[in-house]
């Protein structure tokens, strides 16, 4: 078992070295101007989940990278980014991460015009957390990643130093407990999350960091434009967690768009026969033409 580990490994970092390819980070203005082409601010979640997959994917080698390689395929033309989640992969050991190095580097090969965003929410002491930038930033090649700012501003500043790189930060989040921590109030009325963007805003830029807010805010995203008025948003939660696509974009649309619109379940899971990935291209173009309406309401 010892034996076969190490091989398994072994293969994984060749899987790296042999697939890794010089690749040019999406910047800000690249971003923009892939929104402007495509239409879209549309994020494709790759909450890749061998229980919910067709069963046609499994006669393949790599069932988990087959079926996002379909994914992909069908709704490229939709959508300006992927956001993988580590851990539906690593739950899987390292055959699990093989599929992510896999997926990570067909996109770069294939689709280097989309932002990858590893959804990892990294986040410890400064050492560590240049250990994790060095992982994801310069082994796995992403262009974002999803960086936790509760231990402050030495856990996050690690994730900045890499040039064309993103830190996508949690602020707002769609999760019901998030009121738990992200409302509270400190003596003046600022709120935990309103300090997290306004602190934050000084260890990086619109250039290098963009913030997480949950579709299921809906309002608050006034508050947030109040204190980040310039910065890419990553939204989860429209759709399956019964966010507004209309509400977010009302209230949280900028000059540039400014947003980044994630959608998982919704699109992947939207079929589970072997036409999988025509119906979840299908559902990706349904959300681009209403991003389209959006992106022309508001003079984009």
């Amino acid at each position: 078992m010892c034996f076969h580990s190490f091989f398994v490994y072994l293969h994984l970092e060749i899987i790296i070295i042999l697939l890794r390819k010089e690749s040019q980070s999406m910047n800000r203005q690249t971003l923009i101007s892939e929104i402007r082409k495509k239409r879209s601010f549309l994020c494709v979640g790759l909450d890749t989940d061998p229980k919910k997959m067709p069963q046609c994917v499994f006669d393949l080698h790599d069932p988990v990278f087959e079926f996002n390689k379909a994914i992909i395929e069908a709704t490229a033309p939709y959508c300006v980014a992927y956001k993988p989640n580590l851990a539906f992969y690593e739950a899987y050991g390292l055959k699990g991460m093989e599929s992510f190095v896999k997926t990570v580097n067909y996109l770069k090969e294939h689709h280097p015009h989309h932002l990858v965003i590893a959804d990892a929410k990294r986040g410890d002491i400064g050492n560590t957390s240049q250990m994790y930038a060095r992982t994801f930033f310069q082994e796995y090649d992403v262009d974002a990643l999803t960086v936790a700012p509760y231990m402050g501003e030495d856990s996050v500043t690690p994730f900045l130093e890499y040039e064309g790189k993103w830190v996508v930060l949690l602020a707002l989040t769609s999760n019901k407990g998030s009121h738990d921590f992200q409302l509270t109030e400190d003596t003046k009325g600022e709120r935990l999350f309103e300090k997290v963007i306004r602190v934050s805003q000084q260890w990086g830029t619109v250039e290098n960091m963009m913030y997480v807010v949950g579709a299921t805010q809906g309002s608050m995203f006034s508050d947030i434009r109040r204190v980040a008025p310039h910065h890419f948003l990553l939204v989860p939660g429209v759709g399956a967690q019964g966010g507004s696509l209309e509400e977010v974009c009302c209230y949280g649309m900028n000059a540039d768009c400014g947003l980044l619109v994630n959608s998982s379940r919704g699109i992947i899971y939207a079929s589970s026969d072997d036409h999988f990935a025509e119906i979840a291209g299908n559902k990706a173009r349904e959300l681009q033409q209403q991003m389209a309406l959006e992106l022309d309401k508001h003079s984009f």
